[in-house]
């Protein structure tokens, strides 16, 4: 997910207006300003807002968590634990961007790989850089690795909303030419696309967040298994969305004629939660669900599947 602000001057201003008035069952973008509010020389962006958001977001949910006995951590190993997290999505994400969509034939510095203020964000980096941490984490604390990696699952589709909309608002990362009527003119384009942000928002962000919440509630698996269906569900929505979003520039398709790196990726990550999945099919010990009950003072255990 790569941050990019939209040029606004007056060749794109009348791009823009010549679009309205050859597609006019098209939606327009609203062209919001990427920018917050400045001050002085710093500039917020609403891309640079969606991170620290889902961050403050994920943990609070897992405070609940933990405050419902859920989750296996002290409120003070948490907090050490999201710091880490944090620096795995930023270190990760960028390194992922370097390795899978940058295309460059110049030398660059030893350090750009890790240079997050040049701009380019991959989420299965992130996603990668998240697993190191975790599990170097858990094996260092002695932490339930399995029962943090659910607890993450389930608050991760709130990030992923938020950087989503982020994107639909800096007009990057759009879709490709449609005539359905939801098509949204981007700035500075003359054809109606797919608002493909938004297909991952909603599909990425709110869908998978509460089928993962109904799974967790109802059904109680495995430890192990909530982490292995957001890979699943997650894999399989970015595969489909693709379908609708234009190929990074960079990069185009990577095989086929028609499969991205997006996909290739996100192939990747289904099948290794169809593989946890299996695994975790008898796993022993306390699942997510279980929760202390006050009115019999004991660990409530539920079925799982």
């Amino acid at each position: 997910m790569r941050a990019e602000t939209h040029p606004r001057n007056v060749r794109d201003h009348t791009v823009f207006e010549t679009a309205k008035l050859s597609n006019l069952a098209a939606i327009f973008h609203p062209q919001i300003d990427p920018v917050i509010f400045r001050l002085g020389p710093l500039a917020v962006r609403w891309y640079g807002l969606a991170y620290p958001l889902g961050f403050v977001l994920a943990y609070l949910g897992l405070r609940r968590l933990i405050r419902r006995g859920e989750l296996r951590l002290t409120h003070e190993s948490l907090a050490d634990l999201v710091g880490w997290l944090i620096a795995g999505v930023v270190v990760g994400g960028r390194a992922g961007w370097w390795i899978f969509y940058r295309r460059s034939g110049g030398v660059e510095p030893w350090y750009e790989p890790f240079a997050v203020w040049h701009g380019g964000m991959s989420f299965h980096g992130g996603l990668a850089g998240v697993a190191v941490v975790l599990i170097v984490w858990a094996w260092a604390k002695k932490a339930p690795l399995w029962n943090i990696a659910d607890a993450a699952a389930l608050v991760t589709p709130v990030g992923l909303f938020f950087g989503r909309v982020a994107n639909f608002i800096n007009a990057e990362l759009v879709g490709r030419p449609t005539d359905l009527p939801w098509g949204v003119i981007f700035p500075g384009d003359t054809v109606a696309r797919h608002p493909s942000q938004l297909y991952e928002a909603l599909l990425e962000g709110l869908l998978l967040l509460l089928i993962l919440r109904a799974v967790h509630t109802w059904r109680r698996p495995a430890e192990g298994r909530l982490a292995a269906l957001f890979l699943i569900g997650y894999g399989a929505v970015r595969f489909a969305v693709e379908f609708t979003r234009v190929p990074d520039e960079q990069v185009g398709f990577v095989a086929f004629g028609w499969l991205t790196m997006g996909q290739l990726l996100s192939l990747f990550l289904l099948l290794v939660g169809a593989v946890i999945w299996r695994a975790r099919a008898n796993a022993s010990g306390l699942v997510i669900g279980a929760a202390t009950d006050p009115r019999a003072g004991r660990t409530a255990l539920r079925s799982r599947v």
